[in-house]
């Protein structure tokens, strides 16, 4: 397993461009607050280490936020925190409970709790000045510097409004070290033309690529795939454990079709990050309780096409990038979103199909119980009459059908989101 070597910055990349999704696309805000860091700690002679951790929790910095569309258009569209009142400490609260247990990203944590103190204090975690992390303290200025540029006007036309209402913060909201920092590094055109160009980013990505960060295996892509999990559940209540059901369902399947450990330890994280490309959904699609109208299914049906797009772009995730996204693809032909049939289907992306079917109908909702077995097995076999999923491995489901549900009853019934503790008084 930990032959199975990934660069790091190849992974935390498509999960910022995760954290950015809409209707429209992504968002590239994450992006555009780790390059202004990066500006910004160079600057300053920061250390390469320091840099990498600053970097990575830019990259990151509204975790808390991104299960909400409505939060995220929020935070982007205040370009003064008073607007926002206490919910500018919420998603940054909720962002530290999803990181602080991670084995990987556990260091970004405090960091991204703090992202928001303000220079002079008042916060709700006590400290104020040196004693908020200067990581926390580079983000809080990027962030706001990124706010407030608008996309519909030239860049270079707004820089002087920006170092002003930057400058009319200093040593009240930021660190007057780390304002002045900013002003001297926002001198250039360059500094401005770098951060609105999107293209940038692909040399900003190939710049810390090169920073020589230990590699993710296996396991530790499976810890960053249970907290993106975690994520995409907590969308919407209809769904709270489905990601984890999938990947249970898919690696108990997978096992039985001879899976190396490997083979299952794939299986296992793209069945926690099927729905990734949820995160471009509005909330208000995923919890209709009715039958979506035509606009709205167009939108559901998007879902799986950036899952494929984001997970494609990450280092040896080809087979994980197609076992996780093409799980609404049929047999027929007749799926989506790339219309793949039978012979373009491999045995992963069809297991996921059928988990996913499964945990679907198996599943409590909020408005309706998990459905039996004779239901299940009926509407599941009818679709393998109808040439959309392999009949084959509905006959090991149900084969296993007690262990594949005792999976779905058993994920119900675990703790499946964080408790937000108190975590600005946790410290």
């Amino acid at each position: 397993m930990d032959t199975f070597q990934i660069n790091p910055v190849s992974l935390i990349r498509v999960l910022s461009m995760s954290l950015g999704l809409t209707m429209e696309g992504v968002n590239m805000h994450h992006i555009r607050t780790a390059m202004l860091c990066k500006s910004m700690a160079e600057h300053m002679g920061i250390p390469t280490d320091v840099q990498q951790q600053l970097v990575q929790a830019a990259l990151l910095h509204d975790l808390g936020a991104a299960s909400s569309q409505s939060e995220r258009h929020t935070l982007l569209a205040a370009d003064r925190e008073h607007e926002l009142g206490t919910t500018i400490y919420s998603h940054a609260d909720a962002g530290y409970a999803l990181l602080r247990d991670s084995r990987c990203f556990s260091p970004l944590a405090d960091i991204v709790r703090m992202h928001h103190d303000r220079w002079d204090g008042g916060n709700p975690s006590g400290c104020s000045g040196n004693a908020i992390p200067l990581e926390s303290r580079i983000i809080h200025v990027a962030d706001r510097v990124d706010v407030l540029i608008n996309s519909q006007r030239p860049v270079l036309g707004q820089t002087g409004d920006i170092c002003y209402n930057i400058r009319s913060r200093r040593g009240t909201q930021f660190d007057p070290l780390l304002v002045d920092v900013f002003l001297e590094c926002s001198a250039t055109e360059s500094f401005w033309l770098d951060v609105n160009n999107p293209g940038y980013a692909d040399l900003f990505f190939r710049q810390i690529s090169n920073w020589g960060q230990k590699s993710f295996t296996l396991s530790d892509v499976m810890d960053i795939a249970e907290l993106f999990a975690s994520l995409i559940d907590r969308i919407s209540p209809f769904t709270a454990t489905h990601s984890r059901s999938v990947s249970g369902v898919a690696t108990m399947l997978a096992a039985q079709y001879g899976f190396s450990e490997t083979e299952r330890s794939m299986i296992r994280i793209a069945g926690l990050l099927h729905d990734l490309g949820k995160l471009s959904v509005p909330n208000t699609i995923l919890e209709k309780r009715g039958k979506l109208d035509p606009a709205e299914f167009c939108i559901i049906r998007q879902h799986t096409y950036y899952t494929y797009r984001l997970l494609e772009q990450i280092d040896r995730f080809e087979a994980i990038a197609e076992w996780a996204a093409f799980h609404h693809e049929t047999l027929d032909g007749t799926g989506y979103p790339f219309k793949k049939s039978a012979g373009s289907l491999p045995l992963g992306t069809r297991i996921m199909a059928v988990a996913d079917i499964f945990v679907a109908l198996s599943e409590n909702r909020p408005y309706r119980d998990g459905l039996d077995r004779e239901s299940i097995e009926r509407i599941m076999y009818d679709m393998a009459d109808r040439n959309k999923i392999d009949r084959r491995i509905v006959d090991v489901l149900f084969d296993n059908f007690q262990k594949a549900y005792g999976i779905v009853r058993s994920a119900e019934a675990m703790p499946h989101e964080k408790q937000l503790r108190e975590p600005h008084a946790a410290a």
